[in-house]
């Protein structure tokens, strides 16, 4: 508050400083009006001005008369500013005659004096009020834009917390059930698969916090996943990994390639009689970070052309996280095989 109440005095004396001395030049360029009269006269005119236009402001803040104006103030305001600028005269007026600041021998009467300040001084208050207007006008503009980068910076978090908390539980609840089937005919690979689930919802839960985490420690989520699904699939699930080390550092959206690899044992390996490959793989190409996960099976029509949350949810985080650069597409491969592949834009990392 003290800081604005600085600028506006600055603001103020500089701008009434300024008209002085404009007028102070004119008068040596074009009348050489360089007598005992003209200095006082401007100096009472910006002494006047300061106190009228330092009241509109005061009268302006009062009235919540500051942009923006709503439709019903707008004959308020008209009729304050109005009245400052009669009463600015009228003061200027009676400060020259009271202080007999004219020459006497062209003394006109107050009356004529007032319609002549009138004429001459109103627009002094109008570009007065026309730049604190604009000045607000433009603050405004400025807080309306850090309000809505604010706002959208918030609706991108909150969408991602939601996503992140519709993936979790749904990874939580297929996890179980994989380990539930162990309990009964094999207690000592439920153990196990307690273990690997420990582990994974220990990372899930720090990745919570990050909107993207390095993509070796989301490969560790994925391949403590499959250790657990290799647990209950055994012999049907076969599982390949082919991994530019390069890439183990760039920024991935946590859970998503694990999302990617649960739709791929649902959808896929868990569909197949005789069981599947499930593949991952990650790669450069054309300057972007290529994640591909592929899974035996093919897509019927219906599937390709509808979105599970999985895959909503993958659009929906990249989209957020790296607007147009990235893409994501699932589609059915000449060998039998289902394809989801992730292009994202390749982070530079400077030592």
């Amino acid at each position: 508050m003290r800081s604005k109440s600085s600028l506006y005095w600055c603001c103020q004396l500089g701008g009434w400083l300024f008209y002085g001395l404009t007028m102070v030049f004119f008068a040596f360029i074009f009348d050489n009006k360089t007598n005992d009269i003209l200095y006082p006269r401007i100096a009472i005119t910006i002494l006047v001005g300061l106190v009228f236009t330092h009241i509109l402001r005061e009268l302006l803040v009062g009235l919540n008369l500051r942009p923006p104006i709503i439709k019903q103030k707008w004959l308020l305001l008209t009729v304050v500013v109005l009245s400052i600028i009669v009463l600015f005269n009228l003061a200027n007026s009676a400060v020259v005659e009271w202080s007999k600041k004219y020459d006497p021998k062209i003394k006109v009467s107050v009356e004529k004096r007032f319609l002549y300040n009138l004429i001459l001084d109103s627009p002094l208050i109008l570009v007065w009020f026309s730049a604190y207007y604009i000045w607000h006008y433009v603050e405004l503009g400025s807080k309306t834009e850090i309000q809505k980068a604010r706002l959208e910076s918030l609706v991108k978090e909150l969408e991602l917390k939601t996503i992140k908390s519709h993936i979790n539980p749904h990874f939580i609840f297929n996890a179980l059930n994989s380990i539930r089937a162990l309990v009964d005919e094999n207690p000592e690979r439920a153990r196990t698969a307690i273990t690997a689930l420990s582990n994974i919802l220990r990372s899930s839960m720090q990745a919570e916090k990050l909107e993207t985490v390095p993509f070796e420690r989301e490969l560790n989520i994925v391949k403590d996943y499959l250790a657990l699904e290799h647990i209950r699939f055994e012999d049907r699930l076969r599982i390949e990994y082919d991994i530019d080390e390069d890439t183990l550092d760039q920024p991935v959206p946590p859970m998503m390639l694990q999302t990617l690899v649960e739709n791929a044992i649902k959808h896929g390996i868990g569909k197949q009689k005789g069981g599947g490959l499930v593949r991952v793989i990650s790669d450069y190409r054309d300057n972007n970070h290529e994640l591909i996960v592929q899974n035996t099976g093919q897509m019927s029509a219906e599937s390709a052309t509808s979105d599970g949350f999985g895959i909503s949810s993958t659009r929906n985080r990249l989209k957020l996280l790296f607007g147009g650069k990235a893409t994501f597409a699932i589609t059915n491969t000449q060998n039998d095989m289902v394809e989801a592949k992730v292009k994202m834009p390749v982070q530079e990392f400077h030592v």
